[in-house]
């Protein structure tokens, strides 16, 4: 398994399937080939089908500014839904190179049907043996992730957390409406204001909606985010962690032990199942990101191991079969208010596994091969396609 540092990429919005995924491609196919005459990138299947609302060709044109981009959203390649097809050509259009890249998720890439290659960091990768190996050992997750990881993990993860929280300040001072045709204005701000009005568990719900709706509105408008563990569910973990740093006043420290504990779930996901909503829908993204999250607050609230895998698997159970169609391909409806109600839901998942003694039937590893074969199952009209579902009510309605 690999570094929960692919989980927690920093970047910018709206899209890490769509944007940091592509414009990372563009900068790679650019080093192999930086003098070519000509370019063309051809985006195929999802990319095809919604990279003009995420911005796809935007993130290419920013590294190649003269690339022709061909959209081919009814072709999908056979290995991923996110595929593109990088040509460098003469003036006279006669090809030099070619690079077939797929955008898998969270930013990452995959070629030929392999994916970037990088070390293996964790020795396990199923949930279970992980939580095995803690309760035979007595350590933490936070405390696995650290062991395999090694000490440096602690640097990145305080620029991590340094980045979420500077995207709940600035989408709770920013307001306007977010770019594109649907005119959606943003409403961080006022969710914000409001909770003052409420007393105990109900301001509490408003400000966890006003930190998630803050974070991915900034995503929204192309702000500097991190995924967690894509873009388009970039606001549910750091939502959760700002309110309780705030108003539970944890230490940074455990802080920073509470997302090495989410990104170890998240992590596990990507590892044996998907966190691409082109590939399983939406329950790959803000699902995967609600049992982050849920990971986090138990661990945060001295969650014993069992405790924290329950928590977090009811964040992703209670998701699934949630389908991935963002209106006019934008990451804005429903994108927005789900990362809002997920993170709600995040916290109830961290009580109800606090009160119970982390006993359950369904674990998280099982939980996560449904969620595989639910996104395999899921027709690819509500996956990132924005042909089905919400996606399919356009601008009249």
């Amino acid at each position: 398994m690999k570094t929960i540092k692919d989980i927690y990429r920093i970047g910018y919005g709206p899209s890490s399937s769509h944007t940091i995924g592509p414009h990372r491609a563009a900068e790679m196919f650019l080093a192999q080939c930086p003098d070519a005459p000509q370019y063309e990138v051809t985006l195929y299947g999802s990319l095809g089908a919604t990279g003009k609302g995420h911005m796809t060709d935007k993130a290419i044109l920013s590294v190649i500014p003269s690339a022709q981009i061909v959209w081919k959203g009814d072709v999908f390649l056979p290995f991923h839904p996110n595929g593109m097809l990088f040509r460098a050509m003469t003036d006279q259009g006669q090809e030099l190179h070619s690079w077939t890249v797929y955008s898998i998720g969270g930013g990452a890439l995959a070629q030929e049907g392999k994916e970037e290659t990088s070390p293996d960091v964790y020795d396990m990768h199923l949930m279970t043996d992980i939580q095995h190996y803690c309760d035979q050992t007595g350590k933490s997750y936070w405390e696995y992730v650290q062991e395999c990881e090694g000490p440096d993990i602690w640097d990145y993860l305080h620029e991590v957390w340094q980045v979420m929280k500077e995207a709940v300040i600035r989408g709770l001072d920013a307001e306007g409406v977010l770019p594109g045709p649907l005119g959606i204005r943003r409403k961080a701000n006022t969710y914000y204001i409001k909770s003052s009005a409420y007393k105990d568990n109900l301001r509490t719900r408003a400000l966890v909606f006003a930190y998630a709706l803050a974070v991915s509105e900034e995503n929204a408008s192309m702000g500097r985010i991190v995924t967690a563990p894509t873009c388009g569910s970039c606001g549910v973990v750091p939502a959760v962690l700002y309110h309780l740093a705030t108003s539970r006043d944890f230490s940074e420290q455990r802080i920073l032990r509470a997302l090495a504990t989410a990104g170890l779930f998240g992590n596990v996901v990507r590892t044996n199942a998907s966190i691409s909503g082109a590939e399983v829908g939406c329950q790959g993204e803000v699902g995967v990101a609600c049992a982050m999250a849920s990971a986090a607050a138990t661990q945060l609230f001295g969650g014993s191991p069992a405790q924290i895998e329950y928590s977090a698997e009811m964040g992703l159970e209670h998701h699934l079969g949630m389908t991935c169609d963002p209106v006019c391909g934008l990451v804005q409806i429903p994108c927005i208010e789900r990362n809002a109600y997920a993170a709600a839901r995040a916290l109830d998942a961290n009580i109800y596994a606090s009160c119970s003694d982390g006993q359950h039937r369904v674990s998280f590893d099982h939980v996560v091969n449904v969620m595989q074969q639910t996104g395999h199952d899921l027709p690819s009209l509500y996956k990132e396609t924005a042909l089905g579902g919400l996606a399919t009510m356009g601008l009249t309605d």
